[in-house]
């Protein structure tokens, strides 16, 4: 039997199962095939303010109000509480040495917490993924789409028509034929290994490997002595995505309202050598040893599952479309769980692929646009690569670290901004990459950071956080690089209205939305 579509998507996740749905909205036919069988673990789980923004712009302008409530932490617990959710305010970020315990000090020059909502009830979330992907992958079949588990996908063809597929599964084979292959497998995926497309890496980017797992059990650092401040912070540091940040990579520690917690760590390949990280509950042992205080933090915690050893974290193909196929973003590259930027990217990528299926289906400019496509997607990776390549280079300087991160922060926060206020053409890129002063001062930064072989004098760190703050100046809404924070950044409406002008704004018109919007809980 052959049956033919418009759209064949192998790989249900989110991001496959949410393009499903957006085709099936604009009238189109699509197969959704998964390899393996809902739920399932699946690692990336960390939002943020634009991440969850851009869900709801999808959701709202391809009629899908039932992804609404996953937007903010109150209305999924609302709507979804037996869907697994972590409340995530903010960024936590402290910094461990080697055979040391971790102490807060009053300057907090060995932390660096930043708010990314102003409550609970509007905050970002964990997305336990084996839920999420599941209640996805359902709404996907339930719009339409021809779902098809457990099976493996051969390509047999792919041409400028569309690509012919063979679908195995139970034993049984079946045929089916699309005038578009969407490749949602993740790196090194279908359509990769299909067309043995060479894997290309990131400019002065280091080689990184992974080890990580889901928990119970692990503590809070709020309970813990170490992290004790006589000052109120501006979110519960473990009500976030929590790093621990240490000389030669980072560890992430995410939890979900299910008593599960998920935790992991980055760290370049010496220090995975130095770990034998292949050796993974080894190497997890080890690593605790390492740093006292992260080893207290897990000493009562139990993995629920095998520890996952990813030996090249990073992955960028050489392409990412062509006429008649396409890989989602998280298929074409990969750089880094850091500053959670994978799921921004991969819905950026929807937003993308859908206008170009609404405007270009079946017209002589489709198979231009895919190619655009493709080149932004990878053009997103490689800035992305930029900015978190000069984090690791600035790891063991944490003070650079704090300095340098204020590109993301300001970037993230100007792009949303931009978005509410329906002037995307002032953040039309990822990260800014298009801003000039914005975008210099970040790779020069990157580039002086790898440079870095020595402890930097105080005169240094000045100069380098002077820089920053003259490059994000144009886009920094959100009060940051200000010394008198002390690394402690809160939701202030005040900085917002006060910079109301860099979004072509008055300050009256600020405060104006700011008293209207259901997400800023504007006193």
């Amino acid at each position: 039997m052959i049956s033919d579509f418009d759209l064949a998507i192998v790989g249900s996740g989110f991001g496959g199962s949410l393009l499903a749905m957006v085709a099936r909205r604009l009238g189109l036919s699509v197969l959704l095939v998964e390899r393996q069988k809902h739920p399932r673990f699946a690692v990336g789980e960390s939002t943020s303010p634009l991440t969850n923004l851009i869900l709801e712009q999808i959701a709202r302008t391809y009629d899908l109000p039932q992804l609404l409530p996953f937007v903010t932490f109150g209305d999924w617990q609302s709507a979804y509480p037996e869907i697994g959710c972590g409340l995530k305010r903010g960024f936590t970020y402290y910094k461990h040495e080697a055979g040391s315990e971790f102490a807060a000090r009053p300057d907090r020059m060995n932390e660096l917490l930043v708010a990314a909502s102003p409550s609970d009830e509007v905050s970002d979330t964990h997305w336990f993924r084996a839920d999420v992907d599941h209640f996805f992958q359902k709404e996907a079949v339930a719009v339409g789409a021809e779902y098809s588990d457990e099976t493996e996908v051969v390509v047999s063809e792919l041409s400028s028509d569309g690509a012919s597929l063979i679908l195995a599964r139970n034993g049984t084979e079946r045929r089916a034929t699309c005038r578009l292959l969407v490749d949602a497998t993740g790196p090194r995926g279908l359509i990769f290994r299909s067309l043995r497309l060479e894997e290309a890496g990131y400019e002065g980017y280091p080689s990184t490997q992974a080890l990580f797992s889901h928990f119970t059990g692990v503590a809070r650092t709020e309970d813990m002595d170490q992290f004790a401040s006589h000052e109120k912070p501006p979110y519960a540091p473990d009500a976030a995505a929590l790093h621990h940040v240490f000389d030669d990579g980072w560890m992430w520690v995410l939890r979900f309202g299910n008593g599960i917690t998920s935790a992991g760590f980055s760290v370049t390949d010496a220090m995975a050598a130095d770990l034998t990280l292949a050796e993974k509950e080894g190497a997890w042992r080890r690593f605790l040893n390492r740093y006292p205080t992260v080893r207290e933090q897990f000493a009562d915690a139990e993995p629920i599952r095998e520890f996952t050893f990813a030996p090249r974290l990073a992955f960028r193909s050489s392409a990412a479309a062509g006429d008649a196929w396409a890989m989602l973003p998280s298929a074409a590259a990969f750089v880094d769980p850091l500053f959670s930027t994978g799921i921004p990217l991969t819905l950026i990528g929807i937003e993308r692929l859908a206008t170009i299926l609404q405007n270009h289906w079946r017209n002589p400019a489709l198979s231009g646009q895919l190619a655009r496509y493709g080149a932004l997607t990878l053009s997103d990776a490689d800035w992305t690569a930029q900015f978190v390549g000069g984090c690791f280079a600035a790891m063991r300087h944490f003070q650079l670290f704090t300095h340098y991160s204020m590109y993301y922060f300001a970037a993230a926060s100007y792009s949303e901004m931009a978005r509410r206020i329906d002037r995307r053409d002032l953040a039309s890129r990822f990260l800014l990459q298009n801003r000039t002063e914005f975008g210099a001062g970040l790779r020069s930064g990157s580039h002086l950071l790898k440079t870095i072989d020595r402890a930097p004098s105080n005169r240094e760190v000045c100069l380098f956080a002077t820089a920053v703050e003259k490059s994000v100046r144009s886009v920094n809404i959100a009060g940051l690089c200000d010394p008198l924070k002390r690394n402690w950044y809160d939701i202030d409406w005040n900085d917002l209205i006060s910079t109301a002008i860099r979004l072509e704004m008055t300050p009256i018109e600020m405060t104006q939305l700011l008293t209207k919007a259901d997400w800023a809980n504007f006193p």
